[in-house]
């Protein structure tokens, strides 16, 4: 369902109702899980913020692996509370939050699959080593509850890093307020992969272009057109519109997000399929995107798309190409 080489790529981070609230930890997490009988492993990628000695706030995206007859990821938003310790060096914490996932299942009757989504929860206690030069060690446990299908363990092993220097060891507090938008105007022109959601991953090309605008701090605008490729079932292109929490790092030169939106997409269906030829010509956009800018007017950036969809034709859409600012 995922090919999980492609998805070191950054999220955004967290919104409150001040320009301060932004996340400022990104971790990589890996390890295996259990369900039941069943062994596969899971891997998560989370931005963290701090609320105050003693409270955090983080958003993930999940992974579950392979278990039998299920392929299950998505986005996960929590709430920390966390102890510090050892002079700040070590801190303990447990998360809970709503777990919005998309499973690809195999199909109840006869041959085929299906894409379900719904909603469950996310049970995690995670140790923290804050070591010199902002990275950290992880260990997490996560417990997942979902509505429709079953529940899992995993434990894993993460390396994070700290994105805005803290004043003393140990987590910082509070995230760092910006006085400006981190996106003026920037068009970008991108190539990649597309991976149908289904039991076989099945691949083809695709490309996009996007036009990118900052509407405050944090929040930016992007309008754009998608072709999803030809050598897949899901065979799609059409226009995209997303809204974007952003965040930028390093002197301004590394920026990430956390998009999302809708697709207008037309459909090229065989044999009048329904679920070839779509469920309307809406679907859905989840969308986690970085940049890195390489000089005043231009920046490299990579883009992981979700392609969510009513009719069980959901695709991963892996984008890179290079943008120019203005």
């Amino acid at each position: 369902m995922r090919k999980t080489g492609y998805l070191i790529l950054a999220a955004a981070a967290l919104s409150a109702s001040t320009d301060s609230a932004f996340a400022q930890e990104f971790t990589l997490f890996a390890g295996p899980l259990w369900s039941g009988a069943d062994r596969s492993y899971s891997w998560e990628m989370s931005y963290l913020e701090g609320f105050g000695p003693y409270f955090a706030g983080s958003i993930s995206w999940l992974n579950e692996g392979h278990i039998t007859d299920h392929h299950r990821d998505g986005q996960t938003f929590q709430v920390w509370a966390r102890l510090p310790l050892a002079q700040r060096r070590l801190v303990l914490s447990l998360g809970v939050g709503p777990y919005r996932y998309f499973d690809t299942e195999a199909a109840r009757q006869g041959e085929g699959y299906s894409n379900t989504h719904g909603w469950g929860m996310v049970y995690s206690a995670r140790a923290t080593w804050y070591a010199s030069q902002r990275w950290t060690a992880n260990l997490q446990l996560n417990r997942v509850q979902v509505t429709n299908g079953p529940p899992t363990t995993a434990v894993m092993l993460g390396l994070g890093y700290q994105l805005d220097a803290p004043d003393s060891p140990g987590p910082r507090d509070f995230a760092l307020p910006r006085t400006h938008d981190v996106t003026n105007n920037e068009i970008t022109l991108m190539a990649g992969e597309t991976i149908l959601n289904s039991l076989d991953s099945q691949t083809s090309a695709a490309e996009a272009i996007e036009y990118r605008r900052g509407l405050t701090h944090w929040l930016d605008g992007t309008i754009g057109y998608l072709h999803e490729g030809n050598g897949i079932e899901a065979r799609r292109d059409g226009a995209t519109a997303q809204l974007w929490l952003t965040r930028a790092f390093f002197d301004e030169r590394l920026t990430l997000g956390f998009g999302a939106g809708l697709y207008a997409a037309i459909h090229h269906g065989k044999n009048g399929d329904d679920r070839d030829t779509g469920d309307g010509i809406l679907s859905g956009l989840v969308s986690v995107s970085a940049s890195y800018r390489l000089t005043q007017h231009w920046s490299a950036r990579v883009t992981w798309n979700r392609v969510v969809t009513r009719y069980s034709r959901d695709t991963d859409v892996i984008l890179g190409g290079v943008g120019y600012r203005f």
